[in-house]
């Protein structure tokens, strides 16, 4: 069990046999009275937020998840399917459980998808994934001294601004947290 003092951005908890993960949370402690917790959470299932408050004393039930590293292999008719790398057993989840990480995903990339009683309700991507730039703009000579960017279209469909040395065909490393270019890659 947790205590209001473990509450943290994406802790993941379970309310009403729920499972819900910390969105943002504000610790308050008034002049008069208990200290207490003020919470914003996110239904993992249903996608709903919720504004709940937890007194300081309170016992959090944390939300009985488990996570298996599966490979993604293959995206048909908005159904994506995955394997697990340790069973072989495979699954697969529509457009609205994997949310943006579709943008993402590659052939063989390594996720670690969330079961909740069985069924999959989440994904969590590695921090850093590797795409080719499928459409962007070539860029102009002297405007790379500026330090600017370009949009670009990458090969998942993801779209993300990139610097104006970037040219089609390239293959750059993307942070998934953010969206944002780190570095070209050599292939």
């Amino acid at each position: 069990m947790y205590e209001t003092s473990d509450i943290r951005k994406n802790l993941k908890i379970q309310i009403d046999g729920d499972p819900y993960i910390v969105i943002d949370f504000q610790f308050v402690k008034p002049g008069k009275g208990v200290a207490f917790t003020r919470t914003k959470l996110k239904n993992m299932i249903t996608g709903n937020i919720l504004d709940k408050t937890f007194r300081s004393s309170e016992k959090i039930e944390p939300a009985s998840l488990e996570a298996h590293t599966m490979q993604f292999l293959y995206n048909m008719d908005n159904r994506y399917h995955f394997m697990n790398t340790a069973t072989y057993e495979q699954l697969e989840m529509d457009e609205n459980q994997v949310g943006d990480a579709k943008d993402y995903f590659v052939e063989n990339l390594e996720v670690e998808i969330l079961l909740f009683k069985g069924q999959p309700i989440g994904i969590n991507l590695p921090n850093f994934v590797e795409l080719q730039v499928s459409e962007t703009e070539p860029g102009v000579k002297g405007d790379t001294a500026s330090g600017g960017s370009k949009p670009a279209i990458m090969n998942t469909g993801a779209k993300i601004q990139v610097p104006f040395f970037i040219n089609e065909g390239d293959w750059i490393l993307v942070d998934t947290r953010t969206a944002a270019y780190v570095e070209r890659v050599k292939k």
